[in-house]
Formats: structure tokens, sequence, C-alpha cells
């Protein structure tokens, strides 16, 4: 189940990480990079995003949607 955007833990992250589906497993790094770097930009409106308690923070975990997709390539 995806958290809700946290800003107090925003304040904490990091790490970051991109899971993507099988769907997604074939596009050029660079695409992925540009995609990934412009979800973890505005985490807030990501589709499903997760927090993973870290010793020392969170890592902030986005998992790749067509949504996503179509709204940071549109």
């Amino acid at each position: 189940m995806p958290d809700k955007f946290d800003p107090y833990r925003e304040a904490l992250v990091i790490e970051t990480l991109t899971v993507w589906p099988e769907e997604y497993l074939e596009l050029d790094p660079p695409t992925k990079q540009q995609i990934a770097e412009a979800l973890h930009a505005d985490p807030e409106n990501a589709a499903h995003l997760t927090y993973q308690r870290l010793h020392t923070g969170f890592c902030r975990e986005i998992t790749v949607t067509e949504e996503d997709v179509n709204r940071v390539s549109g």
C-alpha cells in the first residue's frame, strides 16, 4: 500500500529508489533516468510512493506507473 506524501519524512530522505515494472524495462537508460529524476523532483504527485525507514533517515521509493510516465512525458 502506498504512503501519502509526508513533508516530515521528505526532510529526512537520504536515498531514492525507482522501481520499474516489466513493461518499462525496455526503455533506454537515458529515458529511464529522465523519468526517474522528474518523479523524484515532484514526489507529492507520484502515484505510488513509499518511505522505507533507514538508520539515519528515509529512502523514498517510487514505483513507476503509466500515469506517472504520461504526466512527466507530456
